[in-house]
């Protein structure tokens, strides 16, 4: 719809161009088109740099010529029928008209408070319809520098669910870690996890069956991980993972049946008041 609205505002200012008489200091010819300096204000940023506006005007005005050399050969070339585009201008009208109106009722009308009912309830009835397309994973990780002095009380830490423990682990993170981890609640792609420590591995499947903690090491860090839990690709995705995904569905479900039964209400109203006959 941004397109719509983009390519129906240049046909409406190419029309007032066209028949708006302009004067002043023309910067460019085509024909009998002009190109003049007024057509340029505001279209350079505040704050753009004397060279970069040089460049922007050039490309502008070069722009413009082409533009101008293809539509001149087009109207030597194209019947007025072909050129004709009223009816389409009238389309791209009301299309914006109720484009307008509906997301005005939306505005006003649409329900937008999902509860976790409404998601659990839309969940359990559509399980098919969430299966993983990856593998993701429940985990907590830590990169150290090589030679931290730290590894070990980190390697500790990491491996505690003791709520004092995991407290001292964040605060131990924010001071010596070079990046972490530790949100073991929510689920994460394992490609990226991937990105952020270099494990190597041919069959994510295996890996991720037979691996529950992980040291590794490169030439400047080592990584300390410990896996919560995880998720192969095709099986069901858990809940928590499609939470945000549910909740728009079932907004974007609530805009289409409120539009729906306005276009319903409008005509059962009209056609009950003869406002309108089919011939």
């Amino acid at each position: 719809m941004n397109k719509l609205i983009l390519v129906l505002l240049v046909l409406v200012t190419g029309c007032s161009m066209f028949f708006k008489k302009k004067t002043g200091h023309a910067v460019a010819r085509v024909y009998n088109e002009y190109l003049y300096e007024t057509d340029l204000k505001g279209f350079i940023p505040k704050g753009t740099s004397a060279k970069d506006s040089t460049g922007m005007v050039k490309s502008y005005i070069e722009n413009w010529i082409h533009q101008q050399l293809v539509i001149h050969q087009a109207e030597k070339n194209l019947s007025s029928e072909q050129m004709d585009f009223s009816q389409q201008l009238d389309d791209y009208k009301n299309s914006l008209i109720i484009y307008a109106y509906e997301n005005e009722l939306v505005r006003q009308k649409l329900d937008t408070l999902v509860t976790d009912e409404d998601i659990e309830n839309y969940y359990d009835a559509n399980q098919q319809n969430f299966l993983l397309k990856d593998n993701i994973v429940q985990l907590q990780y830590v990169k150290l520098p090589l030679k931290s002095v730290y590894v070990k009380q980190f390697r500790k830490l990491l491996g505690s669910d003791n709520p004092a423990d995991k407290t001292r682990l964040f605060q131990q993170c924010e001071q010596y870690a070079s990046d972490y981890f530790l949100d073991d609640q929510n689920w994460l792609p394992f490609n990226d996890l991937l990105k952020q420590i270099p494990i190597k591995t041919y069959n994510q499947e295996e890996f991720l069956k037979n691996r529950r903690d992980l040291e590794y090491q490169d030439s400047a860090f080592i990584y300390l991980v410990r896996f919560r839990d995880f998720k192969i690709k095709e099986s069901i995705s858990p809940l928590s993972f499609e939470k945000e995904r549910i909740r728009n569905i079932i907004l974007n479900k609530r805009k289409i049946d409120l539009t729906k039964k306005m276009r319903e209400d409008i005509f059962e109203q009209a056609q009950k008041k003869n406002d309108f006959e089919i011939y």
